[in-house]
């Protein structure tokens, strides 16, 4: 039997890491497979031949998107002819579906089996995609257990496989390690700030938050207030925005300690996003909040695209209000702190949220890796 052909097509940081954990699970079961694609770091060092630099995709917002538009459609042909001349045995892509599952759609019409690991967020933002979206692929492989009903009626074969983050979560928190870990008190009350990741949330956000830091550090006078940024360029970006309040407020700013800030946190008050599934996992109480540029939620408001009534993951898989959720104007120093003080003043409410928080973990934590490399294997003729 000659050697199994994987092209796997990662398009920005999250997917690398989820890529490189597939890649692994693919080569034990099938030690003398061959994978290549559009890889960074991660999995590369898993064995993924790097025919394409992940740094080719990385563009984020519509403006640059359309600035990066012919040079993107040229890198798909190059892409698409590549794994035709190979040959794939099968195309396995990994989120960014704006420019994965297009070409996946072209693939699958010259024959290559195709599959996406992780559903676009169809329950959240543009449900309008699913048709479309099932057209394109063969299989579908899922993250969350209420995704694969939302494609059933499209007869695409969607299989949920876990969460990679609960698998890595899933020992539970230890939030005395993460304090000693960041200096800080271990009976100090520690509270999270979480602006996002991206230069334009940092724009909307850091304000918001120093204001809110103001606010909190007088009601709580004695804690720890923790700005967590995403890297050292955001951190620095954040120190401008914050100017004097950063002293005022006494906030410490950190990069590249998300995890350890929020398993040190009493509570956190985070920008919608990723984050807030790990804040969830490590059983961190929280306050969601987020604020669109104005053009731009009046857009998605006006057309109809937001389906689901909540916008953050623990909301979403519990079906109702377990964390606040602060959009646009509602989103004001004065609410955010006193979101704040009603987690900090209410032990029962935060037990609660943790028994919700450890019975997702466990729900989520399926070893997500493996699932998807044995689904992978048992779609293909052969394998």
């Amino acid at each position: 039997m000659s050697a199994l052909r994987l092209v796997l097509m990662a398009g920005e940081a999250s997917g690398d890491v989820l890529g490189a954990d597939l890649a692994r699970a693919l080569k034990r079961r099938r030690p003398d497979i061959q994978l290549a694609g559009l890889s960074g770091p991660n999995m590369q060092a898993a064995g993924v031949q790097p025919w394409f630099n992940i740094d080719e995709l990385s563009v984020m917002g519509l403006t640059e998107v359309l600035k990066h538009l012919p040079r993107l459609i040229k890198l798909r042909r190059r892409i698409k002819q590549r794994i035709l001349d190979w040959p794939a045995d099968a195309l396995i892509t990994i989120d960014a579906p704006d420019f994965n599952l297009g070409l996946a759609r072209q693939l699958k019409k010259e024959g290559v089996p195709t599959i996406h690991y992780v559903s676009p967020s169809v329950w959240a933002w543009r449900a309008g995609r699913i048709p479309k979206i099932a057209r394109s692929l063969d299989r579908l492989l899922t993250l969350f257990p209420f995704e694969p009903e939302l494609y059933a009626p499209y007869g695409l074969k969607t299989d949920f496989v876990g969460h990679p983050l609960a698998d890595e979560l899933s020992a539970g928190r230890d939030p005395a390690s993460a304090r000693t870990l960041l200096g800080l008190g271990h009976s100090t009350r520690v509270i999270a700030l979480l602006p996002g990741s991206r230069n334009g949330e940092l724009m909307r956000h850091v304000a918001l938050l120093g204001e809110t830091a103001l606010r909190l550090r007088d009601r709580y006078p004695e804690s720890d207030l923790l700005m967590l940024l995403s890297g050292e360029s955001q951190r620095t970006l954040a120190t401008q925005l914050l100017g004097p309040l950063a002293e005022q407020a006494g906030i410490r700013l950190l990069s590249c300690q998300t995890r350890a800030g929020l398993e040190a946190a009493d509570m956190a008050i985070a920008a919608s996003g990723t984050v807030t599934l790990e804040a969830f996992l490590l059983e961190c109480p929280m306050t969601v909040f987020y604020r669109l540029a104005p053009t731009t939620f009046h857009m998605a408001r006006t057309l109809k695209l937001v389906r689901s009534r909540h916008v953050s993951l623990p909301n979403i898989l519990s079906s109702r209000e377990l964390v606040p959720e602060r959009l646009q104007q509602a989103a004001t120093p004065t609410v955010l702190a006193a979101d704040a003080e009603a987690w900090l003043s209410d032990p029962e409410r935060v037990k609660a949220y943790r028994d919700q928080a450890r019975h997702w973990r466990a729900r989520l934590a399926q070893g997500a890796g493996e699932r998807a490399a044995e689904y992978i294997l048992q779609s293909l003729p052969g394998a």
